[in-house]
């Protein structure tokens, strides 16, 4: 009788020694899937793992098993696929922090809790530019960009035309989400241009007699004529008086803009005759739309011009990109005259 209770008290004792082992090794092993500190990041706070909007769970696996930041993948594979991640991948831009557990990335990348990113562009001359650095920042095709930016009954909704979309987008750092779409872009820049356009610069603007349109495709034929800052207010005055002179502003950009040929370093006659809305010298006033996108310092070159009475300018004949500017054409002339000899003497025929 006593063997029969010794026994039945061993094989007790033992199966409540397996359950418990197999609880605690339950345990540890939801521990390692939900808690423990899975990702490794080295030499900075986080990486960052980017989910196009075709992957699969399979591309999710290599890209995070790319990092090398998985401490151990199967833990994480096995928790992703246990939650029915692999069902409903949400694509976005995820940052993977140093000592994160997989419960925490899973969350983030179940409820697409992207981490934002912040983009830049500057020194742009084109729409194809501009989408270009776009979409090498953002989840977006260039192409769909452009196609926005041309798209007229879009556009015209929003005040714009296909020649000044681009006038929205104000220079600057942004932050945004990666996955943001190309109209929710333009709606965003919409809404920082707005904002960049404040009573005082719209007070400004109205006094040249300009519209916000215009005072940017101005700065834009005033950023590439130089980028010498004590210059700028210079030259919008100037462009200003042949504004108001009903002259025409004859800037050679615009003809380089019109030709789509930047390499040329010496407007010849022959460049002259282009048949072009932008070509300064034979239309009258502001070009169609912005020959770049000008930077906010030109813009406020513009809406700070200097107040003079030149009409003219002209590269000095030291080639040191800066310009000597006159009242008179004759004194024009005379600096041209200058200029042209300094091209000669250095062989600078186009």
């Amino acid at each position: 009788m006593n063997f029969l209770k010794t026994k039945k008290s061993i094989i007790t004792t033992t199966i409540a020694l397996c359950l418990g082992l197999a609880l605690c090794c339950t345990g540890y092993y939801a521990y390692l899937m939900y808690l423990n500190p899975n990702i490794k990041v080295d030499d900075c706070d986080c990486n960052f793992l980017y989910i196009d909007r075709e992957d699969t769970f399979d591309d999710v696996m290599k890209k995070l098993e790319s990092f090398g930041c998985l401490k151990n993948a199967e833990t994480f594979k096995r928790l992703a696929l246990l939650e029915g991640y692999d069902e409903h991948i949400v694509p976005g831009r995820y940052a993977l922090r140093d000592k994160m557990p997989n419960k925490r990335l899973l969350r983030n990348l179940e409820k697409g809790y992207q981490t934002p990113t912040k983009i830049t562009f500057n020194n742009i001359r084109t729409k194809e530019q501009l989408a270009q650095k776009l979409s090498e920042q953002l989840m977006i095709d260039s192409t769909e960009i452009i196609g926005l930016l041309n798209d007229e009954a879009y556009l015209e909704n929003i005040g714009l035309t296909p020649e000044t979309a681009v006038c929205i987008f104000i220079p600057n750092t942004y932050e945004v989400y990666w996955t943001i779409t190309a109209n929710e872009l333009v709606k965003r820049m919409q809404k920082e241009y707005n904002r960049f356009w404040t009573k005082k610069r719209q007070k400004q603007a109205e006094s040249i007699g300009l519209s916000q349109i215009e005072v940017s495709i101005l700065a834009s034929i005033v950023e590439e004529e130089s980028n010498i800052l004590d210059e700028k207010s210079t030259i919008a005055g100037l462009y200003i008086n042949r504004l108001h002179k009903n002259m025409a502003l004859q800037a050679d950009p615009t003809i380089r803009f019109a030709l789509k040929d930047y390499s040329i370093k010496r407007v010849l006659r022959e460049h002259l005759t282009v048949e072009s809305a932008y070509n300064t010298y034979i239309n009258c006033g502001i070009t169609p739309g912005p020959i770049r996108i000008p930077s906010i310092a030109d813009i406020d070159a513009v809406l700070n011009y200097e107040h003079h009475q030149f009409l003219y300018m002209c590269a000095k004949d030291d080639l040191s990109g800066r310009h000597v500017f006159a009242r008179t054409f004759s004194e024009h002339q005379n600096n041209a005259v200058r200029y042209r000899k300094a091209l000669n003497k250095r062989n600078i025929y186009k």
